[in-house]
């Protein structure tokens, strides 16, 4: 298979991974801020989001530098995207 192929599918893997990762933080932040059992929530989420995440990049990267490197860069690029959107879901708000 092509390689570039291959590293375009390892970028999207990883920005599956970075959307997955901090919109669950996001999720969790609003979700617990209410909850009866905040540290519930919290602590579950943040053990659940890690697993996944390291478990994606130990798949995807299957000993290959190069592969881990590109999927840490869609996984940042991935988190840059869920900060803008709540950025633009927060001033719909009149929270600070």
């Amino acid at each position: 298979m092509n390689e570039g192929l291959v590293f375009f599918g390892v970028l999207a893997a990883g920005l599956l991974l970075g959307l997955f990762f901090f919109g669950g933080l996001w999720w969790t932040v609003r979700k617990g801020l209410s909850a009866a059992q905040p540290a519930f929530w919290f602590f579950g989420s943040s053990v659940l989001r890690t697993a996944s995440v390291l478990a994606g990049f130990y798949f995807i990267g299957r000993g290959d530098w190069r592969k881990l490197i590109v999927c840490l860069i869609g996984f940042v690029v991935g988190r840059l995207v869920v900060a803008w959107i709540t950025r633009q879901a927060g001033k719909g708000t009149d929270a600070p």
